[in-house]
């Protein structure tokens, strides 16, 4: 649960092909702990998109690229004055390469660092801040093939001993890549003036082939930046096996679109789970949940959560594997549309998910419909759990 009295607000740069979580984590993840938070493109207005992509390293001598989410901006670049914000927000991918050519992108981060208001840049995002002069004796990292040019801005180079390396420097917090989200995001609350407190929980995933690529990571990193301890199985799987993901997305037909997403590695074995040792659940969406409803020992790990009553969250067609576990009956409870007859023939009360980013609490459960509802869902388990952000 989140207490922003304060009213902070944070701005996140946008761009063509910014990389997917780079983008929809920290957006998300602000947002649950109550921050207000635009999303800005030049040349775009609020409601338009931008594309992202999926970045990961796929054994190649670089990364690989894939199609992700389209990304909702939901204010006008023209429009914005940085004096009504607090901090800024600087994804990478690809978008960085050309935003960094853009003197009006250069003149708004440089109002940020002139400020010393909080910028945070990740992975290709410190591009920009070279490009508006905003490095010159400051210790930052990035990914590695963005150290010359930030050793040509003058910048103080920290070689990033992996992937999830962050630097914090004054104002600037610089990552190297998304595996170190938690890290990053948690500098940037702390520097927002965020106090996070009850962050001494342990929280398990319940992973599978094929889930949904945000309804994982995003809850998954959002939870990690608070300090919570967080756990990923996946039944006949093991700590450093991956699930690949799936991007599922709302693109004019009259079902969802699907694309490959990233590859996310699991934390814990799923044998010798004790649900004593966990103080919540949370099961991700996708399609990952047909199949896992199927396993006796996936059901009787859910059931043994909510008959010790401890928090449980789950979002769009997670709620298959709880109506299969016989724990809905009495709840009222959403999900994605077409998992209602499951919900409904469980014995629990439909709640209609309209808008689709609308969440619910019935006791133990927070329920949502799909991945735009996480700042609520993640908001939700935050309360049942105990966490705190306050500004």
């Amino acid at each position: 649960m989140a207490n922003s009295k304060a009213g902070k607000r944070v701005l996140v740069l946008c761009g063509d092909y910014m990389e997917d979580y780079e983008v929809m984590v920290p957006f998300q993840a602000l947002q649950a702990y109550g921050v207000s938070v635009d999303a800005v493109c030049p040349g775009k207005k609020a409601g338009e998109i931008c594309r992202t992509a999926v970045h990961q390293n796929s054994g190649h001598q670089t990364f690989s690229e894939t199609r992700g989410h389209n990304f909702t901006l939901n204010a006008t670049f023209d429009e914005i004055n940085a004096n009504n914000y607090d901090g800024l927000v600087l994804p990478g991918g690809r978008a960085p390469e050309y935003l960094a050519l853009n003197e009006s992108v250069l003149h708004l981060v440089r109002k940020f660092s002139d400020s010393k208001k909080i910028i945070t840049s990740i992975c290709h995002g410190q591009l920009i801040l070279a490009a508006a002069d905003s490095v010159k004796g400051r210790k930052c990292t990035a990914y590695l093939p963005v150290k010359p040019v930030l050793i040509a801005a003058g910048a103080d180079w920290v070689e990033p001993e992996s992937l999830a390396a962050c630097v914090a420097d004054g104002n600037i917090i610089t990552g190297a890549t998304y595996y170190g989200h938690p890290e990053f995001i948690g500098h940037f609350v702390k520097a927002l003036g965020g106090a996070i407190s009850g962050s001494d929980k342990r929280i398990l995933f319940l992973c599978g082939d094929f889930m949904e690529d945000y309804e994982i990571m995003v809850p998954f990193q959002s939870l990690q930046a608070l300090g919570c301890h967080v756990d990923a199985v996946c039944p006949k799987k093991g700590p450093g096996d991956t699930c690949p993901t799936v991007v599922h997305d709302f693109e004019g037909d009259q079902t969802y679109s699907e694309k490959p997403g990233h590859d996310f590695t699991l934390t814990a074995s799923f044998d010798g789970i004790n649900v004593s040792s966990y103080d919540g659940l949370v099961i991700p969406g996708g399609r990952a949940p047909e199949y896992l409803a199927l396993d006796d020992n996936v059901i009787s790990l859910v059931k043994g959560f909510m008959e010790e009553g401890k928090a449980v969250a789950s979002i769009c067609h997670g709620q298959q594997i709880l109506a299969a576990a016989g724990v809905l009956k009495g709840k009222k409870c959403t999900a994605y549309p077409a998992v209602k007859i499951n919900v409904v023939l469980s014995g629990a009360t439909w709640l209609e998910p309209d808008p689709i980013d609308r969440c619910f609490t019935d006791g133990n459960l927070v329920t949502g419909a799909a991945w735009p509802g996480h700042p609520q869902f993640i908001s939700q388990f935050m309360a049942l759990l105990g966490v705190h952000v306050s500004f």
